[in-house]
């Protein structure tokens, strides 16, 4: 772990101790209750799509899903849409490697961020009906800033949904020993299938349908743990003897800021700053607010008081989502165990890639493996089909929005203006077997990192945090002009790509763009995401001074001070969304100064 676990050192040297030559036979066999859970769930799913082809007729309703979901609806497929295999298998590999430091990313790492959203940003991009961030961007700065992003973001995308096929295909690969090319396909298929037919309306319904198999399936992993450790204390206790006896590598699991003082003191090598700034504001505020895949569900709502709502619901069950995802990985660190009875050690994806066939187990297998640990017939495929709806949930999330961003901010301006609706619903119906047939290839990029989040917050930094820093002064100064958004936006993309591959080429350059040697890789990702915000501002403002503005006129409904908002009927205070999110933030704080 982290280069100072002497298990992971003999790996990376090509001396592969007994302990981690484990059986490359899979761990278990379903039986038929379990494969016929998955198969009623996979037949549900398209079911749903070719239920709801109906309504997915026109362009608002095939990618808006008519604008006529509830606050609760859009509220948990907001959560949902965030909540794919990938956050399951990615943040619980993470918390084997790094401790409870990864639950930043649920805590100052989303819920900030999504109450601002919802509070704050949301009555611009309600009012102004666009389909999509850089619709948005198209409105207030011009077709160049926008074909930026939307070329940006469709790239993400596709890179993102090939990280959920590539999650998929560990968890099939890790439990019944399934080939990795053929999980990926067969899945791939499935949610080509239900969002080509019923479009967002259809997508939306089935991350609904996945949250609730999600929580039901997953939750059982960690109180059964917690049970065998004896709770929280017990846990702790066992860490540290751990620790101690050398078989864990030294740090601090279970303290969130305590050890933030020092690169050095935490397992993450990253300081207090590039948590609150690189994370809780460049990272987080760039892909709650500005990442299309998130948006688009709140965008969804009838009318701005859902649309407010639904991110300050989805905030309650954020906070709690560390509970099913961060607990399996931190449990791992003391209760997984090989068949001789000793301390099972997990290294990263690019050492068990460098040595095929030895059966070698990565972070990122930490939840399967504590699945098999503890679920039995009918329950594993209750625990494997969550696994299956969180990777559909990832993926089609990622798929239906790279469908609406190719189509209107790609193809209709720049390829074919003015053609009919239904044009454009066809067009977006290909886009997403597109989407889904490039993200096949990305999913091998993923084996070259040692981590799946690590990976997916690289390509944060890229694309989405230079954005945050467009659309904020865009949001908030009536003074940003065309050519400032543009040469903004580009320059902040191009400052992240160019860090990380500064880096790349000179490791010594660490020290300069995350300001220690001692910082890792998860580090290294904060600072370069906070670097490309301040560019992105700086140019932005710098240009824009020197160029003219835009008339008030023309920026209604787009700016602060330029823009009337809707007055909302006055409801009882249960109701209100500025109650709700009072009570978020106390709750927020009390998590935070629990696990201080």
């Amino acid at each position: 772990m982290l280069g100072f676990n002497p298990v992971s050192i003999a790996v990376s040297s090509g001396h592969l101790p007994a302990l981690l030559a484990v059986s490359t036979e899979p761990l278990v066999r379903l039986r038929f209750l379990d494969i016929a859970i998955i198969a009623i769930y996979f037949a549900m799913v398209i079911w749903i799509g070719f239920y709801l082809k109906g309504q997915a007729n026109t362009s608002e309703e095939f990618f808006m899903a008519g604008r006529e979901m509830t606050a609760w609806i859009a509220g948990l497929s907001f959560v949902s849409a965030n909540l794919g295999s990938l956050e399951l298998m990615g943040w619980a590999g993470s918390a084997y490697q790094y401790g409870i430091l990864a639950a930043h990313w649920y805590w100052i790492g989303a819920i900030p961020a999504m109450l601002f959203l919802g509070m704050v940003m949301m009555p611009f991009y309600y009012v102004c009906k666009t389909h999509s961030v850089p619709g948005y961007l198209k409105l207030r700065y011009g077709q160049g800033a926008s074909t930026v992003a939307a070329v940006s973001f469709a790239f993400m995308t596709v890179l993102m949904s090939g990280v959920n096929m590539f999650a998929m295909a560990v968890v099939m690969k890790v439990v019944l020993g399934w080939d990795l090319n053929f999980s990926i396909i067969v899945s791939s298929l499935a949610v080509a299938a239900y969002v080509a037919l019923g479009g967002l309306r259809s997508a939306i319904f089935n991350e609904v349908l996945q949250f609730m198999l999600i929580w039901g399936g997953a939750l059982l992993v960690p109180i059964l743990g917690m049970v065998e450790c004896g709770g929280w204390t017990g846990f702790k206790a066992r860490l540290a003897h751990n620790i101690a006896s050398g078989l864990t590598a030294p740090g601090d699991y279970t303290h969130m800021w305590r050890s933030m003082g020092h690169f050095a003191d935490n397992p993450m090598g990253i300081h207090w700053t590039g948590i609150v700034f690189g994370l809780g504001f460049a990272i987080s505020f760039g892909y709650w607010t500005t990442d299309f895949l998130v948006v688009q569900r709140v965008l969804a709502a009838k009318n701005l008081r859902s649309a407010r709502m639904a991110p300050v619901i989805g905030s309650f069950f954020k906070m709690a989502v560390p509970f099913i995802v961060i607990l399996p990985g931190l449990l791992g660190l003391v209760v997984l165990v090989n068949p001789d009875g000793s301390l099972m050690h997990l290294v990263g994806e690019e050492v068990v890639a460098a040595h095929p066939g030895v059966g070698l187990h990565s972070y990122n297998e930490v939840l399967p493996l504590m699945m098999v640990r503890y679920m039995g017939p009918g329950l594993l495929g209750l625990g494997i089909t969550a696994l299956i709806a969180g990777f559909m949930s990832g993926m089609a999330g990622n798929v239906s929005a790279f469908s609406a961003v190719w189509t209107y901010d790609i193809y209709q301006p720049h390829i074919r203006k003015n053609a009919p609706d239904e044009h454009y619903v066809t067009v977006g119906r290909w886009a997403t077997i597109l989407g889904v047939v490039v993200s096949i290839g990305t999913a091998y990029l993923v084996m070259h990192a040692a981590g799946i989040m690590d990976y997916v917050q690289e390509l944060f930094s890229f694309f989405i945090s230079p954005l945050l820093g467009v659309v904020l002064v865009g949001m908030f100064w009536k003074r940003a002009t065309k050519a400032g958004g543009f040469w903004g936006l580009l320059m902040g993309t191009l400052t992240s790509v160019a860090l990380w591959a500064w880096v790349k080429v000179d490791p010594s350059a660490l020290h300069y763009v995350a300001f220690s040697p001692d910082a890792k890789t998860m580090a290294e990702n904060m600072y370069r995401a906070l670097w490309s915000v301040v560019v992105s501002m700086g140019v932005n403002v710098i240009v824009s001074l020197l160029t003219t503005p835009k008339t008030m006129a023309e920026l209604e409904g787009l700016v602060y001070g330029a823009t009337k908002i809707p007055v909302e009927e006055p409801v009882p205070f249960y109701k209100n969304e500025w109650y709700w999110t009072a009570v978020s933030v106390v709750a927020f704080v009390a998590l935070n100064v629990y696990f201080w």
